[in-house]
């Protein structure tokens, strides 16, 4: 037997390939410190916690409704409503395991061979492996650190055709941490706003921003009925292994969404989603305190990078990595986060992980320790200043 020629086409997360190899050196006793994958270090607040354990007490152990449980799918209405001064119903709600099918079911449900899809580059490795896998041309915005790692305007413009069907936003951004300024998103929305196309608005850090909220596309006119919200309870919640995630969409969307996830989920395990309503209606001060500890670690490690010899890094706005420059060191991305991890115990992703357009760069997570973080620069320091002495 061999595989579908659509195989070929999709693609897979750097961030767990390095995850592999890291441990594979920690089983060899070396010291690794990980600032690979992008998960909160924070455990799961207790309340949420509790209000799974009660539900599986409770017999929340069958299936639920494929769109999600009625009462789950009120509660993050609510907090659409609140959080981005919108309104929307119950009815617009679709609750999926993890925040991924609200990228690959949308797509699979509008996108023909042959149609654009817009999406930034750099930029979650995911966009690009299903627009490719569904046969539809991927239309790469290369994002600009003298923006803040903005889309630039003309390009897009230059870019949108009659054959664009989506555009992908993501703010604030993985890998770049960037958050699209209001202006820029308003000038979007005037661009698209009588455009034949959908936009994904990719918003599962909205909550974990330092200096500007960033602005939804959706509160903007006419935007709110062209326009699928993605957000989830992994990042804001530290719930990644629960795999929730939901989107927010023009009721005609609702159905294909669900008919697709019937075909392959049924639905989303009904004891999480009934800790989901705890974690949107309960305190937020966990959420509080881990977004105040990483702004603390943002400021000390980019400060720490920005003292390393030929790097240098932007001050993300929101998410939780750091995204430096390191075109000065006159090594690739790759050999770079490479050579960190094999020589210097430190794992990191390669800015092209996230497209073509992330060569000169790297991320780094700061979902670790500020202690292991500082760990890290020093380690960095002394590989940069140990390579300089060996080309010297």
């Amino acid at each position: 037997m061999k595989l579908a020629e659509r195989m070929g086409r999709i693609g897979v997360e750097g961030a767990f390939n390095v995850l592999v190899k890291a441990k594979a050196l920690e089983a060899q006793g070396r010291d690794i410190i990980h600032l690979e994958i992008g998960e909160p270090d924070f455990p799961t607040p207790a309340h949420i916690v509790e209000a799974a354990k009660q539900a599986l007490d409770a017999g929340w152990t069958h299936y639920g409704p494929p769109q999600g449980l009625p009462e789950l799918r009120q509660a993050i209405a609510s907090y659409i409503c609140r959080t981005r001064g919108i309104k929307v119903g119950p009815e617009h709600v679709c609750v999926v395991p993890g925040g991924k099918p609200i990228i690959f079911f949308p797509m699979m449900a509008l996108l023909e061979p042959g149609d654009e899809v817009i999406y930034p580059n750099p930029g979650f490795p995911i966009y690009e492996s299903m627009i490719n896998f569904l046969g539809a041309k991927p239309v790469p915005i290369p994002l600009v650190e003298e923006r803040g790692f903005s889309f630039d305007l003309n390009l897009l413009r230059d870019r949108l055709s009659a054959k664009t069907k989506m555009l992908i936003l993501n703010s604030p951004h993985n890998p770049t941490g960037g958050v699209i300024p209001a202006s820029d998103i308003r000038a979007i929305a005037d661009m698209v706003r009588d455009r034949d196309l959908i936009v994904l608005a990719d918003e599962i850090y909205s909550r974990i921003c330092f200096e500007e909220e960033p602005l939804s596309i959706t509160t903007l006119p006419g935007m709110l009925e062209k326009t699928i919200i993605l957000d989830g309870f992994s990042k804001t919640y530290a719930m990644t292994g629960w795999r929730m995630g939901y989107g927010v969409m023009p009721e005609w969307l609702v159905e294909p969404v669900n008919k697709l996830m019937v075909n392959s989920n049924s639905c989303t395990a009904s004891f999480t989603q009934r800790a989901g309503i705890a974690a949107l209606n309960g305190p937020q001060d966990e959420v509080v305190k881990m977004v105040a500890e990483f702004r603390r670690r943002r400021d000390a490690f980019c400060a720490g990078l920005n003292t390393l010899p030929g790097v240098r890094c932007a001050i993300p706005g929101g998410a939780f990595y750091a995204y430096p420059n390191i075109t000065g060191t006159g090594l690739s991305s790759g050999a770079l986060a490479d050579a960190l991890l094999d020589k210097a115990g430190v794992a990191c992703l390669s800015g092209t992980a996230f497209g073509a357009y992330g060569e000169g760069y790297l991320r780094f997570s700061i979902a670790n320790s500020y202690e292991n973080l500082m760990g890290a620069i020093e380690r960095f320091r002394k590989f940069l200043t140990s390579a300089g002495r060996a080309s010297a």
